[in-house]
């Protein structure tokens, strides 16, 4: 529902007529809209789909040929809402809601002034004055009220950028900048990194791009877009690119198969648009008073008209009478003391740097009573920090500066396998440490900006791009190994299946630049999926099975980090048989052709994510009016309920599901 949709439920007026028609055509509308996306431009192969669009990938559309499209489709723009006449606003604050019951008052008021005198011309101006003091304050009080929705109305205006103003084309051979709007299903697209897409695209080549949904999803996490046709659900596959997504990394080349209100995004806007109206606690609450103050306020006025006449008072005298009685029960303070408390409300949310478009929406703030909020960047700061590892079988504390190398010493001392000594610190050279930071090295897809300033800043100052774990893992094995992107490079990449939130792991295959011909994969992700993935575990260089004893250490580990609040991500290897799979093999990670279990375990590194400043204190305001926070994340229990803990979300064991 949009604000304006919320606006006009709430002030209540109801147009007469032709309701029911007209609701149920755009419930008919609602429905197909609500219906799966269908579309199988992303299924079919792409030279059925040119002929289908009848267009060239190699010269782009005719400049004739757009032009009579877009003559026929109408712009690549979204269809505006209707919008509200500013008089028919402004008309609806005058007159709607509860200024109506206060215009009958002042109508009564001048009806009753006029009474007095025509029985006696001498006779006092009260009910005048009385009269012209409501209309002031209705006027007033609307003209309050309109002005401070029109300014922040124009506010609002200036935040409408979600569509782009121009956009990279190929007509004629030749790449040209047009206006977006100018678009035409069957155009070839470029779009680059800081662009936003211009249209529902088909990928037809990429260089590491990817786009930002939180516009269509809500979800911040930029997803990577490749010409793979990777899922029949047009939501989910690589390669399509939404009208309206921000590119945040690299670039693609695109073929434009939907515009305007066509797009995934306009399907958004004619659901959002098209809503049914509630009526808000606010205006049910006006409304019912409005009607109790009617009815008793006539009720006196008719029994005190039949007494005064049964009296004998004569009738004129009775009717004014009545007039004063009925405009007395109408509490003329109410609408302006309403209205400037939503004002004083909304000027004190503005200096707290949230806009309120209309007075009235502050009403439905008040009747929250739940809050779900995500977890990471909204209770936490984001900005993860290698705290813990686990490897040889126990818990090890890691020491990170902005001067010094890592530091990391075990909490139990534990005795070397080789030498049988007592070991504390770990040394860079361990195998079981240096088994566990390739892997995090090679799986970790963040790097560090490449500016010269940023590059000569400490490891943990530098700008990185990337999410906050992989960050975090990237500065800790810089700090620990240094030059990882060199490292990196020296062992480069042949396959990669990247994370989803269904597998919860994310794979890649490398070519090693060590004596070993044979490929290695490294896997990394929540540590109940990467252990279950294993049949070895890698303690104290050398290989042990996998059993439930070593299991029991893990949970234990697991569990006593996670109580920490800290987010755990587990590390696994496997070198590949080099008879199964030579130097130059295929690997396909669409239909994975190489083992992803039987894998050898490495351990599992431990990130901290503090909350945010002031969280707990807004938690616990939000108790004393008795709203229930609830936290949703998709962490591990043990992990969800210590961060929960520390911002006072719940007090017990029992408050999470």
């Amino acid at each position: 529902m949009t604000v304006k949709d919320i606006f006009f439920s709430i002030i209540g007026v109801i147009v007469p007529g032709g309701i029911s028609k007209k609701k149920k055509a755009s419930d008919d509308g609602l429905n197909k809209l609500k219906e799966e996306v269908s579309m199988d431009e992303h299924m079919i192969p792409l030279q059925e789909l040119v002929d289908r669009l009848d267009t060239d990938i190699e010269n782009g559309l005719a400049a004739e040929k757009a032009r009579q499209l877009l003559t026929k489709n109408g712009p690549n723009a979204l269809t505006p809402p209707n919008e509200v006449p500013e008089w028919v606003k402004f008309c609806k604050l005058l007159f709607g809601g509860f200024s109506a019951l206060l215009w009958v008052a002042a109508i009564l008021c001048i009806i009753a002034y006029a009474a007095s005198i025509a029985s006696d011309p001498t006779t006092t101006k009260d009910n005048l004055w009385l009269g012209i003091a409501l209309l002031v304050v209705v006027i007033v009080t609307a003209i309050f009220a309109y002005y401070q929705e029109s300014k922040a109305g124009k506010i609002m205006e200036s935040f409408k950028q979600m569509v782009p103003q121009s956009a990279n084309v190929l007509r004629d051979g030749q790449k040209v900048e047009i206006s977006a709007e100018e678009l035409v299903i069957g155009d070839i697209v470029f779009v680059k990194v800081g662009d936003k897409t211009p249209a529902d695209i088909r990928i037809l080549s990429s260089q590491g791009f990817k786009v930002d949904y939180s516009s269509l999803t809500g979800e911040s996490e930029p997803l990577t877009r490749s010409p793979d046709f990777t899922d029949q659900n047009p939501l989910e596959t690589k390669n399509l690119a939404f009208y309206s997504t921000f590119a945040v990394e690299g670039s693609c080349t695109g073929l434009v198969i939907r515009t305007g209100d066509n797009t995934v995004m306009g399907r958004i806007a004619k659901l959002a648009s098209g809503v049914s109206n509630e009526i808000s606690p606010l205006n049910i609450e006006i409304n019912h008073f409005v009607n109790m103050v009617t009815i008793v306020a006539f009720s006196f006025g008719i029994i005190f008209l039949i007494v005064l006449i049964s009296l004998n008072m004569g009738v004129l005298r009775a009717i004014v009478f009545v007039i004063g009685i009925i405009v007395a029960n109408v509490p003329e303070g109410l609408l302006a003391t309403i209205t400037v408390m939503l004002a004083l409300t909304a000027q004190r949310m503005a200096r707290k740097k949230c806009l309120v478009k209309n007075l009235t929406a502050v009403e439905a703030l008040g009747s929250v009573s739940v809050i779900c909020s995500d977890k990471t960047g909204t209770l936490t700061q984001n900005r993860m920090t290698v705290a813990h590892l686990w490897l040889d079988g126990t818990i090890a504390g890691v020491s990170l500066s902005h001067t010094h190398p890592a530091q990391v010493a075990f909490e139990n001392p534990i005795i070397d396998s080789i030498t049988g000594e007592q070991v504390i610190q770990v040394e860079r050279n361990r195998s079981s440490y240096e088994a566990l930071l390739r892997c995090a090295m090679l799986c970790a897809k963040a790097v560090f900006k490449t500016d010269e300033d940023n590059l000569n800043k400490p490891p943990l100052q530098r700008l990185v791009k990337g999410d906050a774990s992989e960050t975090a893992i990237l500065q800790f094995t810089e700090l620990a190994v240094g030059k990882v992107e060199d490292y990196r490079a020296k062992n480069p990449p042949v396959c990669d299946i990247p994370f989803n939130s269904t597998n919860k792991y994310q794979v890649s295959i490398h070519e090693t630049n060590d004596q070993d011909q044979q490929y290695l994969l490294v896997m990394k992700g929540a540590p109940e999926r990467i252990v279950e993935r294993c049949s070895k575990i890698f303690i104290n260089n050398n290989e042990y099975d996998l059993d439930d004893e070593w299991k029991d250490k893990f949970n234990d580990a697991y569990t006593t980090l996670g109580g920490l609040g800290e987010r755990v991500l587990g590390f696994c290897d496997s070198r590949l048989p080099l008879d199964t799979f030579p130097r130059g093999f295929t690997f396909d990670s669409d239909n994975p052709n190489f083992p992803l279990n039987d894998l050898r375990f490495l351990g599992f590194i431990a990130m901290i994510d503090p909350p945010r400043p002031g969280v707990s204190e807004a938690v616990q305001k939000c108790r004393t009016a008795g709203i229930k926070v609830i936290m949703v994340t998709g962490d591990h229990q043990v992990t969800a309920k210590a961060i929960a803990k520390s911002v006072g979300i719940i007090t017990s064991d029992t408050g999470f599901l």
